[in-house]
């Protein structure tokens, strides 16, 4: 949580001083940095690449322009970072810290991923995991929370590579499009 000696705005210019900048996975060069205004057409773009499957449980359509824009307005109020991973200008991956500095949860952060297939199984997720966490320790977060359902067993698996422990099922919690229930898994991480 974010001390009165320090603003939320010196807090995101600091994130902000570590973008742009170049990664490596293996021979391939990405850009990371932080998603804005000028993105929207580019996440929808690249949402809608993404497995049906993957889209299916995220609380939001981020296929739909206007949802998109309505992130972007989250991150321009300070609710939500995202940082995106680009390959030849594309967008191939991002990782998105939802947080709230005003609620009784003020010290929790709620850590989203989504990577294109084109670029899994190769670090990734891992490289957008560290930037989120780096992130969430700047804004003095305590944990870092993520969902997925039971059946999203490589979701699980690079969650708990990633140090997050198993900590609840919340049963017939998630609904597909033709009305089957599926159960989530709540994973956390202390910081």
């Amino acid at each position: 949580m974010v001390s009165v000696q320090e603003s939320t705005s010196d807090i995101s210019d600091r994130i902000a001083r570590r973008y742009p900048r170049e990664v490596h996975l293996g021979d391939t060069s990405l850009q990371f940095r932080l998603m804005g205004e000028s993105d929207v057409d580019g996440m929808v773009g690249f949402a809608r690449t993404l497995p049906t499957e993957d889209l299916m449980y995220l609380r939001v359509n981020i296929t739909d322009e206007a949802v998109v824009k309505q992130w972007v307005t989250a991150i321009r109020q300070g609710r939500t970072v995202t940082v995106l991973a680009l390959k030849n200008n594309q967008v191939v991956g991002e990782a998105t810290l939802l947080h709230n500095a005003t609620s009784w949860t003020r010290h929790l952060g709620e850590l989203r991923i989504q990577v294109s297939p084109s670029v899994r199984r190769q670090g990734l997720a891992r490289l957008l995991a560290n930037e989120i966490e780096a992130i969430a320790r700047e804004f003095h977060l305590k944990l870092l929370t993520a969902r997925m359902t039971l059946d999203q067993s490589e979701a699980q698996s690079v969650f708990s590579r990633l140090g997050f422990q198993r900590e609840a099922v919340l049963w017939d919690y998630a609904m597909t499009p033709d009305g089957k229930t599926r159960n989530v898994l709540v994973a956390t991480k202390r910081l």
